[in-house]
């Protein structure tokens, strides 16, 4: 029989062995929630509140953009886009129907966007309509508990305040396709992502890291249905979850004058082409205009299929620029240069002269003028102002196109300028060299007769037009044209200035400018001027007239009228000019596509720019001009009569002397 203690000591054995079981146990235990509590607590924690909170991104602000004189051009403002966020999409068919009557889409069209997004993360929102209206927001928001998954996102959209007026200046934001954030960090050593916005064209690109800043973040409570309860403030929050505010982009003030570029825009209306106005002694860009436009504002919004098309199937091509993009012959615009070209190498001075017949014969081939029965007598001030051909012809057969090129590249043509925009094309100054490389053949005297007179393979952009005119206005100086007066912050502090900067001073004789500036004076404002009927009043403007042939025509329809061609045949109207003329402030380059005439179709649009130059910056000397240029031209009519007046006496004495003779 087993006794007491036996058994005590029996069951004693056992309990040791449950004891440090249960002890072992509870061992594991603490240390898994020391594990747990202390160890890992505040990553914990952290995944505690992630699971409750949810990350939200905070889009910065891009920069604003300003003219020279302070107004707001390119601002920002909030816009709402209704999203789905598949991880919390519950009761899919229903939620989805009643999405799609809020948004008044078709559940199908929805279901296309989800299909096509499925290939990111569930817990990502993905945009189904862009730009919701207020009253869609409220909606949704109100029935969000009936629709998990759904809610609103606030974005800020880009603002054009002026629509299609400059366009392609400031060209437009746009978000990043799958394919290019790869290209677009090698570029710009940023992490661009999917659902960013970046600059696509104009300044919006070239300053796009300036103006872009950088986002940020804020944690919003939600339910187990992702639905919003409420926002976080970071005094709510505990150590480690901290929102990020977004830091807004750098604001730009740029050299562009609202009302110089709303004149421009308005002088071309109706036209296809493009016009440039630059300040002659900084080379700050006043107004750059080209049409037709687009509005960039529509890009930023989330762009339609209609409205892009109606872009890209447009045969005016809406979306280039002109000003920068598209070169164009120069035409009579580049006699000028011919003409600086040909005093500079003693082969005309001002009393060279030719006589013009309205034809001109090399070898076998004839060229023409012009105007058909000629110009008669022609000295250099002559041949400026009514444009005659033959003149010009006389100088090539005497003038090596190298040369030529020489002083062309020296007053900026065939070369780029350097203005902070993309795409700039170079124009084109031909020469021998340039030739036999492109084509492989030698150069002909032929080919020189039509590039002094801005023909053949000669070509410019509005810009370098208007900064040629530009350096012949202050005598020599040519500047690169610049669009940026400066970057500054949100506290208003100036980051980066800019400041004119010379490519190079022109080595001309003085007399050589006196004697093109006094030409292209008379083009303007004297009878028999190519642009003597759009000088304006209180301008005095100076400047040339060129006409832009599209196609060669035979001789027998080279006198054809312009006008009654069909449009794809008409000729470009080219005018450059600056003013005023005795002290040079502005110089413009302006191209009108399919225009006929320089006179007619560009000068015009010069005119109106600079007349809101002068009225808006010079009004007092605008208006002692306007007085001058009335007293004179009422001297030049008075001497007009007194002139028809001893005519109609002579007649008279000769009409009476000879009834005298018969009686």
């Amino acid at each position: 029989m087993f006794g007491e203690d036996d058994i005590v000591k029996h069951h004693k054995k056992r309990a040791d062995i449950i004891f440090n079981i249960v002890l072992f146990c509870f061992s594991i235990l603490f240390a898994r929630l020391w594990y747990l509590q202390i160890y890992k607590g505040e990553q914990l924690l952290l995944y505690s509140q992630e699971n409750r909170l949810r990350k939200e991104p905070l889009k910065a602000p891009r920069g604003m953009v300003y003219s020279r004189n302070n107004e707001l051009l390119v601002h920002n403002i909030p816009r709402f886009d209704a999203t789905v966020t598949p991880q919390f999409l519950k009761n899919k068919k229903q939620t989805l129907a009643k999405l799609s009557e809020i948004l008044n889409m078709t559940e199908n069209k929805i279901n296309k966007i989800l299909k096509k997004n499925r290939g990111q993360a569930r817990y990502r929102s993905i945009i189904i309509k862009k730009n919701i209206s207020r009253g869609e927001v409220a909606i949704i928001e109100t029935e969000n508990f009936k629709m998990p998954g759904v809610g609103v996102q606030k974005f800020i959209s880009r603002e054009y305040r002026d629509k299609k007026v400059g366009g392609h200046l400031f060209g437009y934001i746009s978000e990043v396709s799958q394919e290019q954030p790869p290209k677009f960090r090698k570029r710009d050593n940023f992490n661009y992502r999917l659902g960013d916005f970046i600059g696509q064209a104009g300044l919006e690109e070239k300053l796009d890291l300036n103006l872009r800043g950088l986002d940020g973040y804020e944690y919003v409570e939600v339910d187990a249905q992702g639905r919003k309860k409420r926002y976080i403030r970071d005094d709510d929050l505990f150590k480690g979850l901290e929102n990020k505010r977004p830091k807004p982009g750098r604001n730009i003030r740029l050299t562009i004058d609202r009302d110089l570029q709303l004149k421009a825009y308005e002088a071309l209306k109706d036209k296809v082409g493009a016009a440039v106005a630059v300040d002659v002694n900084t080379g700050e860009i006043l107004a750059m205009i080209s049409r037709p436009s687009y509005d960039p504002t529509q890009f930023s919004r989330g762009l339609t299929q209609r409205y892009w098309s109606s872009l890209i199937n447009n045969d005016k091509k809406p979306l280039r620029n002109r000003s920068i993009q598209d070169h164009y012959a120069p035409g009579s615009t580049f006699k000028t240069i011919t003409a600086i070209a040909a005093l500079e190498e003693g082969i005309v001075d001002e009393n060279t002269t030719v006589k013009c017949t309205g034809k001109f014969r090399l070898g076998r081939r004839k060229f023409h003028c012009w105007k058909q029965y000629g110009h008669g007598k022609v000295n250099l001030k002559k041949a400026i102002r009514e444009s005659c051909d033959v003149y010009f012809y006389k100088v090539a057969t005497q003038m090596d196109i190298d040369i030529l090129a020489k002083y062309a590249r020296m007053f900026g043509f065939g070369v780029r300028t350097g203005i902070t925009l993309p795409n700039e094309t170079m124009g084109l100054v031909p020469t021998r060299e340039w030739k036999q490389k492109r084509y492989g053949q030698d150069w002909v005297q032929g080919e020189t007769l039509s590039c002094v007179i801005g023909q053949s393979f000669v070509l410019t952009t509005p810009l370098q037009l208007a900064m040629s005119y530009s350096a012949i206005a202050n005598e020599g100086k040519l500047y690169q044209p610049y669009l940026i007066k400066e970057i500054f912050n949100n506290s208003g502090e100036v980051e980066v200035k800019y400041s004119p900067k010379l490519i190079s001073e022109i080595k001309i004789s003085p007399e050589t400018y006196k004697q093109i500036k006094s030409g292209l004076f008379e083009v303007v404002n004297k009878r028999k001027g190519t642009a003597w009927w759009h000088r304006g009043s209180g301008i005095q403007m100076a400047g040339k007239t060129g006409t832009s042939q599209v196609v060669n025509s035979s001789p027998d329809k080279l006198y054809n009228k312009c006008e009654e061609k069909e449009y794809r045949f008409r000729h470009h109207g080219v005018f450059a000019a600056y003013a005023p003329a005795d002290d040079p402030k502005i110089a413009v380059g302006v191209v009108v596509e399919h225009g006929c005439h320089g006179s007619s179709a560009a000068a015009p649009v010069a005119k109106a720019i600079i007349n809101e130059y002068m009225r808006k910056y010079y009004p007092e000397l605008k208006k002692n001009y306007a007085i001058k240029e009335r007293v004179a031209y009422s001297k030049m009519i008075n001497k007009q009569k007194r002139a028809a007046a001893e005519k109609e006496r002579l007649a008279a004495e000769l009409e009476a002397a000879k009834k005298e003779e018969d009686e």
